[in-house]
C-alpha cells in the first residue's frame, strides 16, 4: 500500500516547530531504518515532556513517514488549533465511547490505509520518578492485534532534560540533546486469532512496553527497574499509607483521652474534699 502524502498541513507545521527544535535540542536518532517504508504500522514511544510530541514528530518526518497521533477529539473544534489537527491527519479519540475498541475504530480506518498511527502506551507523561517508561494502557495492543500491523518501540530522552515532567520553566542552557533509538517491531504473533480478553491485552502490553524500556535503557546506559512504576499501584498504596496515619492518629487520641481520664478523677476527687 503506498505511503500517504505529507500534505500542505504537516510541511506547514514543519516550518514553523522545526527552526526552534533545531536551535534548542540537539539531535542523536538512531534506528531509522526500522520505520517501514510502506503500510500501515504504529510507534510505540514513551511520553516525558509536554515537548516531546513535537520533537518526536521531528524524527519521524525526517524518514518520510509522518505520524497521526491520538488526540482528545474536543481538540478538533478549536479554531485554528482543529483545522490544523484535521490537516495533519490527526486522530481523536473520543474518550465518551463506552466501548474500548471503537474509541480507537479511527486509528484502525488509519492503519488499514497505510498510515503510521503514533501511540503513547503510558496515556501521560510518566511520573516515575526517575524518568523510566510507566505501564502502559492497552489502546496500542487493540489496535495491533485488530490490524497485525508492525509496532515499532521508539524510546526517547533528552526533552526532559529540556523540560521535565510538570515543569513550569526549560532549562535552555547547557543545550540538550535529543536521543531517539527506534526499534525492529514487536514480535506480537503469539497473540493473533485469539479472543481479545483483558489478560491477552494487557500481556501483550506489557510485552509492548518491555521493548521501548530495553530501548531506552540502551540510550541511557543503565538498567531500568525490574517492575515498571503502575500509577494504580501507586494509588493504592498511598491510601493504604493514609488508612494507616489516619488508624494511628485515632489510635494515639483514644490512648491520650484514656491517659488524662485517671489525672481528671484525681482532681475532681481532690476539689470534693
Amino acid at each position: 500500500m503506498p505511503r500517504r502524502r505529507i500534505g500542505f498541513w504537516y510541511r506547514f507545521a514543519a516550518v514553523i516547530c522545526k527552526p526552534p527544535l533545531v536551535v534548542l535540542l540537539r539531535r542523536d536518532w538512531r534506528g531509522m531504518e526500522h520505520i517501514p517504508a510502506e503500510g500501515g504500522f504504529i510507534t510505540a514511544v514513551n511520553h516525558n515532556s509536554h515537548i516531546d510530541p513535537f520533537a518526536y514528530a521531528h524524527f519521524q518526518y525526517n524518514t518520510g513517514r509522518v505520524p497521526r497521533f491520538l488526540a482528545k477529539s474536543g481538540l478538533f473544534n478549536k479554531g485554528f488549533v482543529g483545522a490544523a489537527m484535521r490537516g495533519t491527519g490527526q486522530i481523536p479519540v473520543y474518550r465518551e465511547s463506552t466501548d474500548a475498541l471503537s474509541a480507537f475504530r479511527a486509528a484502525i480506518e488509519a492503519v488499514d490505509r497505510g498510515e503510521c498511527v503514533a501511540f503513547y502506551p503510558e496515556g501521560t507523561l510518566t511520573r516515575d520518578p526517575a524518568g523510566w517508561p510507566m505501564t502502559g494502557k492497552t489502546g496500542a495492543a487493540r489496535v495491533a492485534l485488530q490490524t497485525k500491523c508492525p509496532v515499532i518501540p521508539v524510546a526517547q530522552w533528552g526533552c526532559n532534560e529540556l523540560l521535565p515532567p510538570y515543569a513550569k520553566k526549560p532549562h535552555l542552557l547547557p543545550r540538550k540533546t535529543h536521543r531517539v533509538l527506534a526499534g525492529p517491531p514487536v514480535d506480537l504473533t503469539r497473540f493473533y486469532d485469539r479472543e481479545m480478553t483483558t489478560e491477552l491485552l494487557k500481556e501483550a502490553t506489557e510485552v509492548i512496553m518491555a521493548a521501548i524500556t530495553r530501548q531506552l535503557e540502551e540510550i541511557r546506559g543503565e538498567k531500568a527497574p525490574e517492575m515498571p512504576y503502575d500509577p494504580r499501584r501507586e494509588r493504592i498504596e498511598q491510601r493504604r499509607r493514609t488508612q494507616a496515619q489516619t488508624q494511628r492518629g485515632t489510635q494515639q487520641s483514644a490512648s491520650q483521652v484514656q491517659s488524662a481520664q485517671p489525672a481528671q478523677s484525681a482532681q475532681e476527687e481532690g476539689l470534693g474534699k
